[in-house]
């Protein structure tokens, strides 16, 4: 066996088992990112995909379980479970998405402006940020629906609210850590402006770490979604959703159970990928991955 093939790290780990543990996290990565596009373009093409029209009411065919001609039964109204969870995906994962990349968005520019600035404004919107994590975050969300009313962008609004300072609070933890680093000493020596080290500079350098919390964030903000809607303050009624779905057949638990089974499993499967896939993700960021 050559030096190579036993040449192990500081963990006592070989070079060779390194490299099957890395392409393994490869492939875990490649199968979860191919899963995960796939539900986005169900959700993207749900209009192609329905077998029938989500919104159809045929009373006839009212409550029927699962067969060859509706794969995953009927609700109340006779509609196709099927095609209502696939037209449901798009709602679900869509306005998800768009949470995800707002809270994103907003708490990481909060979080670099606080860390390189530091100060009053940071002291300002630190406090701001306490002020939201104080409060249980859904019920929050709640609160805030509640005064908004009902509907997917009062929704997204809601827990837009509560949801932006975990964002801000790392943000701000790793401009700090970068702020005084060499390297940014040497650009500000160059005579870089301030607008230019924070977007060539500091955000290339987080941006890992903000993108895989984003990542893992999904299935939490989804549920969160889900929920407003199981409660009434979300998508409204004829809508395809997903949470809206399990509230409508509650009721009928007992006698069709398919009705909260069908919306509940596409929230689970779309939940788990999505964790996964964040999961994988870290671990592939992961800077003793780079030997």
């Amino acid at each position: 066996m050559s030096a190579a093939a036993v040449t192990k790290d500081a963990n006592g780990v070989s070079v060779r088992e390194q490299k099957i543990r890395k392409n393994h996290i490869k492939t875990k990565l490649a199968v979860f990112v191919v899963l995960a596009a796939a539900l986005l373009l169900v959700s993207i093409f749900a209009g192609y995909l329905c077998p029938y029209d989500p919104y159809a009411q045929d009373l006839t065919a009212a409550m029927k379980g699962p067969s060859s001609a509706h794969l995953l039964g009927t609700d109340r109204y006779g509609r196709d479970m099927l095609s209502r969870v696939i037209a449901g995906s798009t709602t679900s994962i869509f306005s998800t998405l768009l949470l995800v990349a707002v809270i994103t968005v907003t708490g990481t520019a909060v979080g670099i402006i606080c860390g390189w600035n530091g100060g009053r404004i940071d002291m300002i919107l630190m406090r701001i940020s306490d002020l939201f994590l104080a409060f249980p975050g859904l019920v929050f969300a709640l609160a805030v629906a509640g005064v908004l009313g009902g509907g997917v962008q009062n929704a997204i609004i809601a827990l837009a609210v509560i949801s932006w300072p975990k964002f801000a609070r790392l943000a701000r933890g790793l401009t700090l850590a970068q702020k005084d680093s060499p390297y940014l000493m040497a650009a500000r020596l160059a005579a870089s402006s301030t607008p230019k080290l924070l977007v060539k500079h500091i955000l290339p350098n987080i941006a890992g770490p903000v993108l895989v919390t984003s990542v893992l964030d999904i299935g939490t903000m989804m549920m969160e979604l889900a929920g407003l809607s199981f409660l009434g303050l979300g998508v409204k009624p004829p809508m395809a959703e997903w949470g809206s779905m399990i509230n409508e057949g509650r009721s009928m638990l007992q006698v069709a159970p398919w009705m909260v089974l069908a919306p509940g499993a596409a929230i689970f499967v779309t939940v788990m990928i999505f964790n996964l896939l964040g999961d994988t993700l870290r671990d592939y960021m992961d800077p003793k991955q780079r030997n």
